[in-house]
């Protein structure tokens, strides 16, 4: 059984930085494609950032600049490195495991002084 679980989550002041992780179990990330996505309240999830299993990253210009995506193969693990944050980043965090689809369970961000 495949299973994502986000960690990492909390309160930050507008400019401070929080690391997301995302364990997953159940299959092997090596050769797969990984996604963190984020959804407010009454909002459309969206995408924040993939990595592929080459390691090249993608982000939208929302997050550009701020946000860093990686992965640890060995540990079967993802990162969210956001830096500078901002109200609007404020949402549930997912991590998404693109190719085979699965969801992990969701990691809240709030960003308010």
């Amino acid at each position: 059984q495949v299973q994502l679980v986000e960690s990492g989550g909390g309160l930050v002041q507008p400019g401070g930085s929080l690391r997301l992780s995302c364990a997953t179990s159940g299959t092997n990330i090596t050769n797969k494609i990984m996604g963190w996505y984020r959804q407010a309240p009454g909002g459309q999830r969206e995408s924040v950032a993939h990595i592929t299993s080459g390691g090249l990253t993608n982000y939208p210009n929302s997050v550009k600049g701020r946000f860093i995506i990686s992965r640890d193969n060995a540990k079967n693990m993802v990162y969210l490195q956001m830096s500078n944050l901002k109200p609007e980043d404020t949402a549930v965090y997912y991590c998404h495991l693109l190719t085979l689809g699965y969801w992990g369970q969701g990691t809240q961000v709030t960003v308010s002084s």
